[in-house]
């Protein structure tokens, strides 16, 4: 076992290990929290983070500080995220409508988060994509709340019983 390992509690390696496993669902909030930011935009790119508020689940949209948007572009900073193991991904806009990625965008799904969602004009619970860390489409589920989560094992005394 590492020293690593050793010192750190249980509960800490299960929590990190929990936000680990890739998203595969996002809640209808976040999603329509991300199509509203994107039709405020409109005509210029919109573009947010996509952040786990539970095991496999997108449950927020984040605003990075410094993110710039024109017609064909949405640039964000990413020294400027946070240091948050539950970011996983990112969110933008095509005004265009169409929501395949482009060569701008396969870049940073290669280097940067394991989510990716590109929202189409105009819109809609229905012009969105989801892609993987490779540009690959995935299917995300849309769930109108944070799914339940079994409860926390029972405390332990110091015997470990």
């Amino acid at each position: 076992m590492g020293a690593l390992t050793m010192f750190r509690p249980q509960r800490e390696r299960d929590r990190i290990r929990r936000f680990s496993e890739p998203a595969t669902a996002i809640t209808r909030n976040a999603l329509a929290s991300a199509l509203a930011s994107a039709r405020s935009a409109y005509p210029n790119e919109f573009g947010g983070l996509l952040r786990l508020t539970g095991p496999r689940l997108i449950g927020e949209l984040l605003l990075l500080p410094g993110t710039t948007a024109g017609r064909r572009h949405a640039n964000f900073q990413l020294w400027m995220l946070p240091a948050d193991v539950a970011i996983v991904g990112t969110v933008h806009s095509h005004p265009s409508g169409a929501v395949h990625p482009s060569e701008a965008d396969l870049q940073l799904f290669r280097h940067w988060g394991r989510r990716h969602l590109i929202l189409g004009y105009p819109y809609s619970e229905r012009d969105w994509l989801a892609y993987d860390g490779n540009g690959r489409t995935i299917p995300l589920t849309v769930v109108d709340g944070p799914r339940p989560v079994a409860p926390p094992a029972p405390p332990r005394d110091r015997a470990g019983r």
